[in-house]
């Protein structure tokens, strides 16, 4: 009995060990959090009504920048740097996000949210209530496919994405 218990508690350990290295930034190949003391530039990215502007921008391999994003629509939206695998992976928590009230279309629940241990904090992504701004500094990986897209039921299906796209080093 002792011995199954402690397998189980290592195969738990294990899993969750597992879990945690595989959602560092939400997948791989995306690139990884930036330095603030780092940015080459700063751009500002709006989210209004499921579409940001600019919808594409250009980034070199390396480059780091700092995205003052600002929701200037009426619904909570998000600004999520990776790919579809990884969206596909985080649709489940903006679910459940949904579905146990941590958020509504219009605002967010902070509270609730840190109760259930769900807090939005990803260093690739920045969840915004209407009138909110927030901050995502990002460092772009050697080429790639990754973009940016609002994981709010609904929204990416709608629409809501960007791509960045890969230039040269200048």
């Amino acid at each position: 009995m002792i011995k199954t218990l402690l397998t189980g508690t290592a195969l738990v350990a294990s899993l969750t060990a597992s879990v945690a290295l595989a959602d560092a930034g939400h997948g791989s190949g995306i690139g990884e959090p930036g330095d603030a003391a780092q940015v080459d530039r700063t751009i500002t990215i709006e989210m209004d009504e499921m579409k940001y502007s600019p919808e594409s921008i250009e980034v070199a391999p390396g480059e780091t920048i700092r995205f003052e994003v600002v929701n200037v629509g009426r619904a909570v939206h998000e600004f999520n740097i990776g790919t579809s695998e990884t969206w596909n992976g985080h649709r489940g928590e903006m679910r459940t996000m949904m579905r146990e009230g941590m958020m509504t279309m219009r605002s967010i629940n902070h509270d609730r949210m840190m109760e259930a241990g769900m807090m939005h904090d990803d260093a690739n992504s920045v969840l915004l209530e209407p009138g909110d701004t927030g901050e995502v500094i990002w460092t772009f990986p050697e080429g790639g496919e990754i973009g940016f897209a609002c994981n709010v039921p609904g929204h990416r299906e709608a629409g809501m994405v960007g791509d960045f796209r890969m230039g040269h080093d200048s």
